[in-house]
């Protein structure tokens, strides 16, 4: 059964991490401290050389966890990202080439926005579920909050400037699916091995985004 974008988002609220990794032996064990944290999402970044070995490696032994590809800018990256087991694709921003290689690898596809003219450009090729990027804190919060009126029915997924201390201004929007972001699994306590420290990020996101949705 193929997923579609919305169902990855839907599943991945409230935080979808995202992970650089520098050393692949290390991919299992991040994966496993933000799964113990209670994510089940996560997009490892095509920001380094063995990345893509990292999310073969998360794929084979983590199944329970669904992993992307993010940072897709040139064409030929989709088959490489699917080839290797990613179950999505994320990208900075949006192109018609790139629109047209994630159409052929058959992978859910992330395409990253920033004005509203982007969003357009996006919605011309079907997507429905769109990355905020960068997102810049509280005037992203009001860009997203004046796109509800003229884009209905678009979910979005800021990311680039979320943080625990914003993470909630963002959930709160109605057409924000879940937020994107390096702090839940930084690269440093990666290296350190701080696994115990990001299992404590991951969950105080989601106790974060829980005593939203119990409010709501």
């Amino acid at each position: 059964m193929t997923l579609r974008m919305d169902e990855v988002l839907q599943q991945a609220r409230p935080v979808l991490p995202v992970l650089v990794i520098e050393d692949v032996s290390l991919a299992l064990d991040v994966a496993r401290a933000l799964h113990a944290g209670g994510v089940s999402v996560l997009e490892v970044t095509l920001r380094t050389p063995r990345a893509l070995d990292a999310v073969a490696a998360i794929r084979k032994e983590l199944p329970e966890v669904l992993v992307g590809a993010g940072t897709l800018i040139h064409t030929e990256q989709f088959l490489e990202a699917r080839e290797a087991g990613a179950q999505f694709a994320v990208s900075p921003g949006c192109t018609e080439r790139l629109a047209a290689a994630a159409e052929d690898s058959g992978l859910p596809y992330l395409p990253g926005v920033m004005t509203p003219s982007e969003v357009l450009l996006a919605l011309e090729y079907g997507y429905r579920s769109l990355k905020l990027f960068p997102a810049n804190g509280n005037a992203s919060v009001k860009m997203l909050k004046s796109f509800k009126g003229p884009f209905t029915g678009i979910r979005f997924c800021p990311t680039g400037g979320v943080t625990p201390d914003n993470l909630l201004s963002f959930l709160r929007l109605p057409n924000v699916a879940c937020v994107g972001g390096t702090w839940v699994a930084p690269a440093n306590l990666i290296r350190a091995r701080a696994w115990d420290q990001i299992t404590q990020l991951a969950a105080e996101a989601c106790e974060l985004a829980s005593s939203l949705e119990h409010h709501a």
